[in-house]
């Protein structure tokens, strides 16, 4: 069974950092792609960044390119999203998410097959 667990997530004032990890465990983890998505209650859950099974190539959404790093140490079963300069727009829960294919190519649309709980994100003005 495949356990996805996001840790990092509080409170923090515009302008500052935050770095959210996910721990994975349930089946082999340097296979498959991960993601980060975020979503503010009432809205549509939205892609932020996906870094592929190796972790040689990412793709971000606009809203946090050159903000927000996404990386993953597959010893540690772990990826991670760093986020700096944050700004009150990017209060949101955010959720780690598991490709549904191993070795797959990335893209903001890859099918996501396993997620986790989410941690929130608040950033104060």
């Amino acid at each position: 069974q495949v356990q996805l667990v996001e840790s990092g997530g509080g409170l923090v004032q515009a302008g500052g950092s935050l770095r959210l990890s996910c721990a994975a465990s349930g089946r082999p983890f340097g296979v498959y792609a991960m993601g980060w998505f975020r979503q503010v209650p009432g809205n549509k859950r939205e892609f932020v960044a996906i870094i592929n099974w190796s972790g040689d190539t990412t793709v971000y959404t606009d809203a946090v390119k050159g903000r927000f790093t996404i990386s993953r140490d597959n010893a540690k079963n772990t990826v991670y999203l760093q986020m700096n300069s944050l700004k009150p727009e990017d209060t949101a829960v955010y959720y780690c998410a598991q490709d549904k294919n191993a070795f797959g190519t990335i893209s903001p649309r890859n099918a996501m097959e396993y997620w986790g709980r989410g941690t929130l994100v608040t950033v104060s003005s």
